[in-house]
């Protein structure tokens, strides 16, 4: 009865065009990219978990073990299409250094303190094959307007309250483009560009490629590949994980990935929730699987009225009727 039920969210939650609020939680994690769609007015939404990293010594200045928190928050006031998120990352890592000999260093504070918005740009809708009945082949085609992605823009800043080895001059903005195809009903594809540190030394170009799986109504998975440019080094990294839903409302993940640079290849884990605060009213079209409205004609008697009008009809209804009330007349029989 459960999996019937969060079943029954999911596809409800699928079938919102312009609203981006879905009945069962929808969380970035485990993976690094970030889906083009809100989460909806109303709801207050945090991603946050625990993770590793490990890397080799190399000459100069690295950083070979970090251990940290990262905690990403979202939610929206004005709009279903727009997103205000937060994204923390508090961790401790070991500095060193090794040139004739190898030194070492331990220190905590934060490494990303970025404040931005997201907007849904364009969300295609698809064709409703289940309709058609004259050809096995064209209902199970593949709908080619599926390959048009959904698309979103991002802007933020980065703020500079951070640890001293992360710290850059001043204050820098990023911004990004957000896409998403939904290629089948359980299988997608998210990917990501984005232009950080605007302004700075450090300013870097990245891209990240997310394809996500559905194995059932509870468990997903996904492999992710990403890579980062800027002036110092190239770093790419591939990394795979999965995730559990226990409730609508609340998600478990853990994953994993393998990272490397011109230097040096190193290990990343990770593991968290998701979980929200639904406080959605629902102000969204109501659609089909496929994108498509449903239009539905509601009855005149729907509509409430206030005290007052109400007693008003009552008083035209009584009137009215005594207007069509004909007078019973009795005629006398004369006796003659």
């Amino acid at each position: 009865m459960f999996k019937k039920i969060l079943s029954f969210f999911f596809i409800c939650g699928s079938l919102l065009a312009n609203a981006q609020y879905t009945g069962v939680i929808n969380s970035n994690r485990p993976g690094f990219s970030e889906s083009p769609y809100s989460v909806g007015k109303g709801v207050y939404q945090l991603e946050t978990g625990f993770f590793y990293e490990k890397s080799k010594i190399v000459p100069t200045f690295t950083i070979p073990e970090s251990m940290g928190y990262s905690l990403f928050f979202r939610t929206s006031f004005f709009l279903d299409k727009l997103e205000f998120n937060t994204n923390l990352i508090l961790q401790k890592d070991k500095v060193a250094f090794k040139n004739i000999f190898t030194s070492h260093y331990f220190t905590t504070g934060v490494s990303r303190l970025t404040f931005g918005a997201k907007y849904l740009v364009y969300q295609p809708t698809y064709k409703d094959k289940s309709k058609e009945i004259r050809s096995w082949r064209r209902r199970h085609a593949f709908d080619w307007k599926r390959a048009i992605p959904s698309v979103a823009v991002y802007l933020g800043v980065n703020t500079n309250f951070l640890n001293s080895i992360y710290k850059l001059e001043s204050i820098s903005p990023k911004a990004g483009v957000l896409l998403q195809n939904n290629l089948y009903e359980d299988f997608n594809i998210v990917s990501n560009i984005f232009y950080d540190y605007i302004g700075s030394d450090y300013a870097e170009l990245s891209y990240i490629v997310t394809a996500t799986y559905n194995l059932n109504d509870y468990w997903s998975t996904f492999l992710e590949h990403q890579g980062i440019f800027n002036n110092y080094q190239t770093q790419y990294n591939f990394g795979t994980g999965i995730a559990y839903l226990v409730n609508r409302h609340f998600q478990v993940d853990a994953s994993t990935r393998i990272t490397f640079d011109d230097r040096t290849t190193g290990f990343y884990a990770g593991m968290g929730i998701s979980f929200r605060l639904d406080r959605h009213a629902d102000s969204y079209k109501i659609v089909d699987t496929y994108g498509n409205e449903i239009r539905v004609k509601n009855p005149s008697y729907s509509k409430r009225k206030k005290f007052f009008g109400r007693v008003l009809d009552f008083f035209k209804f009584k009137k009215s009727r005594k207007k069509g009330r004909k007078r019973l007349s009795r005629k006398r029989k004369n006796k003659n």
